[in-house]
């Protein structure tokens, strides 16, 4: 199985411009016979906090209409936004279509970071689902961090760790070099890391999304500048 990482500069808090190149990326994921596409945290707003928490409108859930476009892409979509709660907060929740649009699971973020503590609910399930054959584990960004998640996915039979994250220019490259192909190393799994690529909130994204085979070798990774997809073969 192909699966395909996209990183691209969002535009702050504009839903409906961020589906459009999420489904240009997804189309090229398609084209490359790519199966999956993970798009980087926060990819349906842009990582814009104070926005997000001030307009209720930009929050999201698995039936939005906003989101038909990716749904009809004909590739299986993994898109991380800021969703509804059954309480006040919202969460930083990552939705999971399949290749028909049909929803296959959600994952909200555990591990929040700093200033997210104070804003969002945070997740309390691993995410999990299964596609043709191949057992895949959910993390968002600082969840990568805590070894007993990316532990768990690997104890639980997944095969692939996907996840979506903001990892900045300044000193970012370098963490996410760590991290990753350090899950990859220690867990036995093929990891896809989705990164914003340019203006991100307070941040700017360093790129690089790439994918790590299990043992930590460096597959295929974007560069720091471009929007862009890019394509491996696991399991």
């Amino acid at each position: 199985m192909k699966i395909a990482a996209g990183q691209f500069t969002c535009v702050p808090a504009d839903v409906s411009a961020n589906v459009r190149r999420m489904t240009a990326l997804a189309a090229e994921a398609r084209a490359r016979d790519a199966e999956l596409v993970v798009f980087p945290e926060l990819a349906l707003t842009g990582y814009e906090l104070d926005a997000v928490l001030a307009d209720r409108s930009l929050w999201a859930k698995a039936d939005d209409p906003r989101l038909d476009a990716i749904r009809d892409s004909g590739i299986a979509t993994v898109v991380n936004c800021v969703a509804t709660t059954e309480g006040p907060r919202p969460a930083i929740e990552t939705l999971v279509f399949g290749s028909d649009g049909e929803p296959i699971t959600t994952y909200r973020k555990q591990h929040l970071f700093e200033h997210e503590q104070d804003a969002f609910t945070a997740g309390r399930r691993d995410g999990r689902f299964e596609l043709g054959g191949v057992r895949f584990a959910l993390a968002t960004c600082y969840d990568n961090h805590f070894p007993a998640l990316t532990s768990r996915g690997a104890a639980d039979g997944c095969q692939v760790h996907l996840a979506g994250s903001l990892y900045g220019t300044s000193g970012g490259a370098d963490e996410l070099a760590t991290v990753y192909p350090g899950i990859a190393k220690d867990a036995d799994m093929y990891v896809v890391l989705a990164n914003h690529v340019g203006p991100a909130g307070p941040w700017t994204g360093c790129g690089r999304s790439a994918v790590w085979a299990p043992g930590g070798a460096l597959l295929t990774q974007a560069d720091s500048e471009t929007a862009a997809v890019v394509v491996a073969e696991v399991g």
